[in-house]
């Protein structure tokens, strides 16, 4: 899908501060919004990008949902991790010029594309943007270290709760509700996720449901007892 035409102004984005470093002046985000091209709108199940595919850019969700994924020996899709609006995809590329995964949107997107020859430019001239990108790709290893800190050692229930927490934290950053999400992802997504298959993954939020923690209606999930998923899962854990 080609990119529209649409020039950004991240100096006028809402999500600006979780997805650009703060503290900038007029002047460096004038430049910065001149290094970010174009907005891409991707439809939901259609790829951002492919496995293979030639890096050139890093990708800040506007709007929408994403999961990353790669093709296991048997062919089956393991995710590796799920994207929302204002965090920044496409990092895996930077390693050896190639993204070496799918993303692919869960719902209807939109995502902002900054060019990776221009983030390294303007980084040496706002070292600000370079400590942002240094963070994130930081952020990311710490990420990964939980996940499989999660899949090597976690009960089924400390893998949901966990996940169940991380993602409503990220959804409260961007000011929604502490205590209700919708899922984007499908059960069988969220297992290949936490390394449960998909029965373990509705028998274990049955069991939340029974235990009076959470309310689940379809993809809409309530979280009714927060302490008590943090009980069940160490924080320091948490994905």
């Amino acid at each position: 899908m080609n990119p529209q035409t649409i020039k950004v102004a991240c100096s006028s984005c809402n999500l600006r501060e979780l997805c650009m470093p703060m503290g900038l002046n007029s002047g460096e985000l004038d430049m910065i919004d001149e290094m970010v091209g174009v907005r891409r709108k991707v439809k939901r199940g259609a790829a951002l990008f492919r496995n293979g595919e030639t890096f050139t850019s890093l990708f800040a969700i506007r709007t929408g949902f994403f999961k990353t994924s790669i093709a296991s020996e048997d062919g089956r899709d393991q995710v590796t991790g799920f994207q929302m609006a204002g965090e920044v995809i496409g990092l895996d590329g930077i390693v050896n010029d190639h993204h070496t995964c799918d993303a692919v949107a869960l719902e209807d997107a939109e995502v902002c594309v900054m060019p990776f020859a221009d983030i390294e430019a303007l980084s040496r001239e706002v070292s600000a943007l370079q400590h942002h990108i240094h963070k994130i790709m930081s952020r990311e290893i710490v990420r990964e270290h939980g996940v499989m800190l999660l899949l090597g050692s976690m009960r089924a229930e400390e893998r949901l709760a966990a996940f169940l927490l991380n993602l409503v934290q990220r959804l409260h950053a961007r000011g929604f509700s502490q205590s209700e999400l919708i899922l984007r992802m499908t059960r069988e997504e969220i297992g290949s996720y936490l390394g449960l298959k998909l029965e373990t993954v509705s028998r274990t939020f049955s069991k939340f449901v029974e235990d009076g923690i959470v309310e689940v209606k379809q993809r809409h999930v309530r979280i009714l007892e927060t302490e008590a998923l943090r009980r069940i899962v160490n924080p320091q854990a948490l994905l």
